[in-house]
């Protein structure tokens, strides 16, 4: 299967960007696991000051990606992790109540251009 990219974004509330940097520099190791063992690679996140927007990309390999996305919203570590992040950020979605839940926390941008070459 080819891979799949994805674009995210989501709101970073100003107070926070230091110690969103700072906990990122050091993600904890069970939910780096909980990424790859959810074909998830090729993961940043960026920070555009400006608009207060973080803007995370990578590549899904496998071959089911809601239910490997699941796998990773069912992870207790991620949870934990998100408890954390989920407070420093401001969902663009009408609704959003958090990572994991029904309604996406963050938004998918459309990809409108791609160059492989």
């Amino acid at each position: 299967m080819d891979s799949k990219r994805i674009c995210q974004i989501i709101k970073l509330k100003p107070s926070c960007v230091d110690e969103y940097k700072a906990i990122h520099a050091a993600v904890w190791p069970a939910v780096l696991s909980a990424l790859k063992q959810a074909h998830i690679v090729d993961y940043s996140i960026h920070h555009y000051p400006p608009l207060q927007l973080l803007i995370a990309t990578f590549k899904y390999t496998g071959d089911n990606y809601a239910e490997d996305m699941k796998k990773v919203a069912d992870d207790p570590e991620t949870q934990r992790w998100w408890a954390l992040t989920d407070g420093m950020q401001e969902s663009f979605i009408e609704g959003a109540q958090g990572s994991g839940k029904d309604i996406p926390w963050w938004t998918e941008l459309e990809e409108v251009f791609r160059y492989d070459g």
